[in-house]
């Protein structure tokens, strides 16, 4: 059990570094107005989000019991990056603040994930 937790884990982190990596490539594109969503980006916080779901399985079947109020504020600003992103999918480019919404929000991840 202890190895799919450990596998859970990388591909959680991985998928963080996937968000943050694909929205930051998109960045110097903002300026020739070019800049758009990518599957990298859509496709991390997916990932992100099943990684997630299942390390929180994983701590109920270890019978563990998860910080819900953080858990549930995780999801909520994880929900908000897939949001933000498949409002702009379709879009032909995307401006720097609606890739700075998601590069901040991802962070803002990270930092409930380590210091709460």
């Amino acid at each position: 059990m202890e190895i799919v937790r450990n596998i859970l884990l990388i591909l959680h982190i991985i998928s963080f570094a996937g968000v943050a990596g694909a929205t930051i490539a998109q960045l110097p594109k903002v300026k020739e107005g070019v800049a758009k969503i990518s599957g990298g980006i859509l496709h991390s916080s997916w990932l992100m989000l099943a990684t997630g779901l299942g390390l929180v399985g994983m701590m109920y079947a270890r019978d563990l019991e998860p910080d819900n109020m953080k858990i549930g504020v995780k999801t909520l600003v994880l929900v908000a990056i897939i949001v933000v992103a498949l409002v702009n999918k379709k879009k032909t480019s995307v401006s720097g603040g609606v890739l700075g919404a998601i590069l901040g929000l991802s962070v803002l991840n990270v930092v409930l994930a380590v210091a709460w």
